[in-house]
């Protein structure tokens, strides 16, 4: 009973997630054409350092509320586990207010010097009040975690996601005839709203639903406080120090690469706008592959576990070579379809032909960016999460090395940054590799996994080609031709796959299952 709970708890969160993903999606689309690049770039200068406060916040307690309830309510202690919640719930709340007020009075200071565009001021402030709620929700997501009671946590995701969607489309229309700096605030309103609707739903669920303490249970004697508190940091400490390492990286390309752009000669709005261009559209594509990537990942990480748990390499090694054969079977034609027709998609979902430069260069590290995250779902199964701490690092280096000396120069400008992007995706994918094979053995058919995909995918490219060409009419809806395109070269590819033995039917029921 409990293994099936489990089933369909993680059959919840995955399809929360694919819902968040596409409506997500189809919310960028909009907002590109409400608010143009320029609103993008603004909102995304902001935003990276917004959840680096609340991954401060947060402090990873949230993880920590959920292995310790889950440890407590394995001993049957549910008073040990409200105990636990409760004692984490307000050092939350602690947090969250002091750093949402420390922000509050600082935020001139990081208007001053640490953000590139002065114009984000009362965007920053607009979503201050959302570092509270979202540390309060975390939390009792958390706790339903700990409960294995994945439902309420995919339901309140959901709600967030639409209501910020239908919110913030709302206040954006609402306030974009002031200018686009007011419909980035309507925009920050949005996600606001959308996750204070989140917390409201998860804390129905909390208070209708939570487990209520009979009156004839055990009573365990209470844990020391400070032996409470030192379980709690030995859980939140490392994982807060891992989001805010990978958050900070973000937040500083958020600052870095509009200001290597005015450096290399644009102007304040011009660097604004290429910056919304790169990181709405082209990584925005980028990343859409990453359902079937992630949800491989998510994947092994109990499988790889299960396997080691029986001593049982052989299993392992098996499982970490198919899963990065998948991983370029999956990810090879996505590059393909944004190499040939990347500025044509762009073109004609976003109204950026041009957009699509970036994503060309993007998409020659798309393999090594779906294999990072399928290597780290492997690292992770393994108990190594370090391992992939560790190589993003490394890899962050290169990348903002590369960012700063190349996005400033003016032949390169905005393409440089997506060369430097591209090359840090290979460094941490190629150390992940290189880690897995010392831990594991991992050798891998390089014909097999690497050459007969490459094979299929040149077939494709000729079928995209001929397909776009043949069918290509003013009189015919672009649209229309780009994804019959699309189906044609995936089709062509999957039969030479199967013609030249690059899957077989073990590989097709994989891809089914995920």
């Amino acid at each position: 009973m409990a293994k099936q709970s489990f089933i369909y708890g993680a059959l919840f969160l995955l399809l929360a997630a694919s819902f968040n993903r596409v409506l997500g999606f189809i919310y960028q689309i909009f907002m590109i054409r409400l608010i143009l690049p320029e609103g993008i770039g603004l909102f995304a200068m902001v935003y990276p350092v917004y959840v680096l406060i609340i991954v401060l916040a947060t402090a990873g307690i949230p993880v920590a509320i959920a292995r310790l309830v889950a440890e407590e309510m394995a001993l049957n202690n549910l008073q040990g586990a409200y105990r636990i919640f409760f004692i984490c719930f307000v050092s939350v709340i602690l947090t969250s207010v002091l750093l949402s007020v420390l922000c509050l009075l600082y935020a001139p200071f990081l208007i001053a010097y640490v953000f590139p565009n002065p114009g984000i001021y009362y965007i920053f402030l607009s979503l201050l009040p959302g570092v509270i709620i979202v540390a309060l929700c975390s939390a009792i997501r958390g706790f339903f975690q700990g409960l294995q009671q994945m439902k309420p946590i995919a339901l309140s995701q959901s709600l967030e996601q639409l209501v910020r969607v239908v919110s913030g489309l709302f206040f954006v229309h609402l306030l974009l005839p002031r200018g686009v700096e007011y419909a980035v605030i309507g925009a920050s309103l949005g996600v606001v709203i959308g996750e204070l609707s989140g917390f409201l739903l998860i804390a129905v669920f909390y208070f209708k639903c939570r487990p209520r303490l009979p009156a004839d249970i055990p009573v365990y004697p209470a844990e020391r406080p400070g032996r409470t508190a030192a379980r709690i940091s030995s859980l939140a400490v490392p994982v807060t120090l891992t989001r805010f390492i990978s958050t900070l990286f973000l937040s500083l390309d958020a600052i870095l690469i509009p200001q290597r752009l005015q450096a290399g000669g644009i102007s304040l709005t011009g660097a604004t706008a290429i910056y919304g261009q790169f990181v709405g559209i082209a990584q925005g594509l980028l990343f859409v592959p990453g359902i079937i990537t992630i949800s491989l990942a998510t994947a092994l990480v109990p499988a790889i576990s299960d396997a080691i748990s029986l001593n049982n390499f052989h299993l392992v090694r098996a499982r970490c070579e198919t899963a990065v054969r998948i991983t370029l079977l999956a990810g090879i034609p996505f590059v393909i379809i944004f190499l040939i027709l990347g500025n044509k998609i762009c073109g004609f979902i976003f109204g950026y032909p041009e957009a699509g430069d970036s994503l060309k260069i993007l998409a020659l590290g798309g393999p090594f960016l779906y294999l990072q995250q399928t290597t780290t779902g492997i690292l992770h199964g393994m108990g190594r999460a370090i391992l992939p701490f560790k190589n993003l690092i490394i890899a962050s280096v290169f990348k903002l090395t590369g960012i700063y000396y190349l996005t400033g120069l003016p032949h390169l400008g905005i393409h440089g940054a997506a060369v430097a992007i591209a090359v840090s995706f290979a460094v941490m994918a190629v150390l992940n590799l290189i880690d897995i094979r010392n831990l594991t053995g991992l050798k891998i058919d390089f014909h097999k996994v690497v050459f007969k995909p490459l094979a299929a995918a040149a077939a494709m490219s000729a079928v995209i080609l001929f397909s776009y060409n043949t069918l290509y009419n003013p009189a015919v809806s672009e649209g229309f031709v780009i994804l019959s395109s699309m189906t044609a070269g995936l089709l062509g590819y999957m039969i030479l796959l199967i013609i030249n033995g690059g899957v077989n039917k073990k590989d097709l029921m994989i891809l089914r299952k995920i």
